[in-house]
């Protein structure tokens, strides 16, 4: 039976921290960004925490 291949581009779009909790990015920040504030701009660059409800089909996706 072949092995199974990790879902690639969902590996270079979250991070996975030492105790086991999943980050990405947030979204609307590429472009238009004239329209937002600094404050706003700001805030999206920080990471966002993946809710658990979504963790168990990252699982699934990395073979983790």
């Amino acid at each position: 039976m072949l092995k199974l291949k990790t879902c690639k581009s969902l590996l270079k779009r979250i991070k996975i921290t030492k105790n086991r909790k999943y980050l990405s990015k947030h979204s609307s920040k590429n472009h238009l960004l004239y329209k937002k504030s600094k404050k706003n701009k700001r805030a999206l660059s920080t990471l966002l925490l993946i809710k658990k409800n979504y963790i168990s089909k990252i699982k699934i996706l990395l073979k983790i």
